[in-house]
């Protein structure tokens, strides 16, 4: 199938062309007939499967029709690193449209984006709260909006969002063309999409799991050598680029500073830090000039890079959603890439979560020439019994996964650099 297929305005086919896109990815395959009838939608696919423009090429094409006019498309969104995202989306997809964006975040100054918003500009992606701060102030107008799109809408609606969302709808028009798009939609979640959503079409492209592209494999470590662990990783095994989850915001900033203590260009972001710090650590990472990006989870949307070869989880992730959406950050656009997680011994119980939800077991991986066994420095000189000590080369706990599962691999192999 071709994207000419679908009856696109042509300017919106020569940006296709100009981006080297040249077919349709199954989500957009579906949607994008959708979205062009006017109906309303609650749409999910892996991530790095192409919902943005899922959303985005239709509603060029019905802007288009319609001629210029005031903000007619507002994009919400969780993160300030998600807006941005989208508005650079919308300008290199929308390169040949004459169509105006704007991105509205928190951490920068609000008369750029008041401007934007007196300006009427054709399509916002924005942040919930900030848009409530110009909101607000009078001068954001969406009485002629078409279309609404909650992007990552299970994190919009699942993590705190809703209240502000729900300010925000009572001031757009009811007579509206209303899109949800998201990596997972749990069953709580869709509760509530269809209280604002219009007899909407339901898309599900397959089942919610890993890429095909991804190779995945634990690392047990004790917690307190994780640290050690993972430059011990970046060393031994070839990383072109290497995004690292941390849980919280204290421990991503405690690793970037053991990282950088050992020589490893890596950057940041996390909700600490300005607008400023957190876009100049993704525009280096992008650019090479820093082999590792530390994230928080939440931080991390909106970071769109192709060709990330390793993705690591520093810090377990406690549901097997998260876990997915984390790894589907390497592998994207039909590549590959090695996901690793590093396991303490109480990490365990929510390993075998994600290994339910995957449908396997995974292989466990450590290294001959680590010394695991190492004592964490407030405990030199009062070891404990060897059998108190956790063994990451002990068989885990037996988890419970569909069809009997992978046998558990315990290797020191050396990986090999993907392409």
């Amino acid at each position: 199938m071709a994207f000419s297929e679908f009856h696109l305005h042509p300017q919106i086919l020569k940006g296709v062309k100009d981006m080297g896109f040249t077919r349709p990815t199954p989500i957009q395959a579906e949607a994008i007939p959708a979205v062009l009838e006017g109906k309303d939608l609650i749409a999910s696919a892996q991530t790095g499967t192409g919902k943005t423009a899922a959303f985005l090429l239709p509603a060029f094409h019905r802007l288009l029709q319609e001629g210029v006019g005031k903000t007619r498309l507002l994009v919400l969104v969780p993160t300030r690193e998600l807006a941005v995202q989208v508005e650079e989306d919308v300008r290199e997809l929308g390169a040949h449209t004459g169509l105006r964006s704007a991105a509205i975040y928190g951490g920068v100054g609000m008369n750029p984006q008041e401007q934007a918003l007196r300006s009427g500009f054709d399509i916002i992606a924005a942040t919930p709260g900030r848009l409530l701060d110009h909101m607000n102030r009078g001068y954001a107008s969406f009485h002629n909006l078409k279309m609404l799109v909650l992007d990552e809408a299970d994190r919009m609606l699942d993590m705190g969002f809703l209240p502000d969302i729900r300010r925000i709808l009572e001031k757009m028009p009811s007579k509206r063309q209303t899109l949800l798009f998201s990596a997972t939609m749990p069953t709580e979640i869709m509760t509530l999409a269809y209280e604002i959503l219009h007899h909407p079409v339901r898309i599900e492209v397959g089942r919610i799991k890993p890429a095909v592209g991804i190779t995945q494999a634990i690392y047990p470590v004790p917690r307190h050598l994780k640290a050690k662990l993972l430059v011990h990783i970046f060393r031994e095994i070839q990383m072109t680029s290497a995004l690292v989850f941390t849980r919280t915001k204290i421990g991503a900033d405690k690793l970037i500073n053991y990282l950088r203590h050992h020589n490893i260009r890596a950057g940041v972001i996390h909700g600490d830090r300005s607008q400023r710090e957190r876009q100049q650590a993704l525009e280096n990472f992008k650019k090479g000039r820093c082999q590792i990006l530390v994230a928080t989870e939440i931080a991390s949307r909106g970071i769109d890079v192709v060709g990330i070869s390793h993705v690591i989880n520093y810090d377990v992730p406690e549901t097997s959603d998260a876990y997915i959406h984390r790894i589907g950050r390497t592998a994207r656009a039909e590549l590959t890439g090695d996901a690793f997680t590093l396991v303490a011994s109480e990490d365990e119980e929510f390993v075998r979560i994600i290994e339910k939800a995957v449908g396997k077991q995974l292989p466990r991986v450590t290294f001959p020439n680590f010394d695991y066994h190492e004592l964490p420095p407030h405990q030199i000189g009062h070891a404990p019994k060897p059998e108190h000590l956790y063994n990451p080369t002990a068989p885990p706990p037996k988890a419970h996964t569909p069809g009997g599962g992978r046998k558990m691999v315990f290797s020191s192999h050396r990986h090999r650099r993907r392409r």
